[in-house]
Formats: structure tokens, C-alpha cells, sequence
């Protein structure tokens, strides 16, 4: 571990993006992981310790691309784990997070579609986003899922009772705006902090209440 990081603190994280809509939230949780790896965020050390892998849905870099007006990533990081950031395919099971015995830290579902809430509620799927959250949930590891849907069906309320029963957190990708927000990266980051803040990654890049301005 780096002198610069916190004991305790999340060093391995697996980020799931699915095909809900909300790319922008994915893209700016990847912007921010490296630059906690890099340090260049604002009052934050540098993380060198720190790794992400990534596995995107089937349909993921369809919305990545209709919503952002670019394509997603072929390779966040690169081939290389050295680099820190490595994106896996979704059926691609020699990822290391795909067995409890090389549990990660934490794994977050950002954004998170009703269809992954539902497997995650009751158990199923076959390709690897499946996996690394039942994954997390059997090895007790933080499992953080950024539902995007409105309004909710009685069916997406009911998934979200059974996750949160086995271990998940719910955290809907609702920003807050009581930080003195005024942009949309702002508002963004309101959600995607909040997220880190549950998986064991505390950033100081939002005013959080009760901070002095």
C-alpha cells in the first residue's frame, strides 16, 4: 500500500455499466478512479494503488454512444493491469472478480438497469456483470447498485427490497443540490461520490452537509 493511502481504504473496484440510461454517470465514476489513481483531483492524493476493471452490458455502448455522442472505450486503461484500468468483455470468465476467491472490494452498477436490478434480486444471468454482483454478494463485499428508472413499476420496488435483503445497496442515481450545485457535471458528481463514499472510496470533490462553504 502507498503511503498516500488510507488503511482501509477500496483498492480493487469493479465498475458493471449496463444499458439503462445515465452514461454520463459511468463516464465521470472512470474520469474521477483515474484521477484518484493519478492524483490530480482536487485535495486528493495519489492512488497508485489503486485498480478498476470495467464490463459493459451487451447494450451499454449503444446508449454510451447515443447519449454522449462518442463511442465507448474499447479499453479504458489498456490491456495491461500495471495501467490499472481494464475492461473486460461480458463473457469473458478469467476475470479475477468472476471467483469469490479473488473478491474485489467493492462493485458498482453504474448506471444500473431494472433488468440487472432484477437478476440481482433473484439470482440469474450468465455473462459476467451477473456474476461479479453475485459475487459480491456471497463474499459479503459491498455491492453498490445506481438504479436509473422513473417512475417505478411495483415489480422494480419489490427487486429492490429483495437486493437490499441480500446485501445490496440501492443508491437510485438521484443528485442532491444543496452543495451549491450549479452545473450538470456537479449535480453528476453529487450521485457518483456518494457511490464511491459506500464502496470505501472517500473523495473530497462535493460540499457535504454541515461542511463550511
Amino acid at each position: 500500500m502507498s503511503a498516500t493511502e488510507r488503511p482501509g481504504e477500496a483498492q480493487r473496484l469493479v465498475v458493471c455499466i449496463t444499458g439503462a440510461s445515465g452514461s454520463i454517470y459511468a463516464r465521470r465514476l472512470l474520469q474521477l478512479l483515474a484521477a484518484a489513481r493519478a492524483g490530480t483531483g482536487p485535495g486528493a492524493p495519489a492512488r497508485p494503488g489503486l485498480r478498476v476493471d470495467v464490463v459493459a452490458s451487451h447494450n451499454a455502448p449503444q446508449v454510451w454512444a447515443q447519449e454522449l455522442g462518442e463511442p465507448m472505450p474499447a479499453d479504458f486503461g489498456g490491456p495491461s493491469p500495471d495501467l490499472g484500468v481494464r475492461r473486460w468483455d461480458r463473457m469473458d470468465f478469467r476475470a479475477p472478480f468472476a471467483s469469490g476467491s479473488n473478491a474485489p472490494d467493492a462493485v458498482i452498477a453504474m448506471p444500473c438497469s431494472m433488468s440487472t436490478l432484477a437478476r440481482v434480486a433473484n439470482g440469474g444471468g450468465t455473462d459476467l456483470i451477473a456474476r461479479a454482483c453475485e459475487v459480491a454478494l456471497k463474499e459479503r463485499r459491498p455491492l453498490i447498485l445506481v438504479v436509473r428508472e422513473t417512475p417505478l413499476s411495483l415489480v422494480h420496488l419489490r427487486n429492490m427490497v429483495a437486493a437490499t435483503e441480500a446485501g445490496a445497496i440501492v443508491l437510485p442515481a438521484v443528485p442532491s443540490f444543496y452543495g451549491h450545485v450549479t452545473t450538470l457535471e456537479q449535480a453528476v458528481d453529487t450521485v457518483v461520490v456518494r457511490a464511491l463514499d459506500r464502496a470505501g472510496l472517500r473523495l473530497p470533490l462535493i460540499e457535504r452537509w454541515g461542511d463550511d462553504p
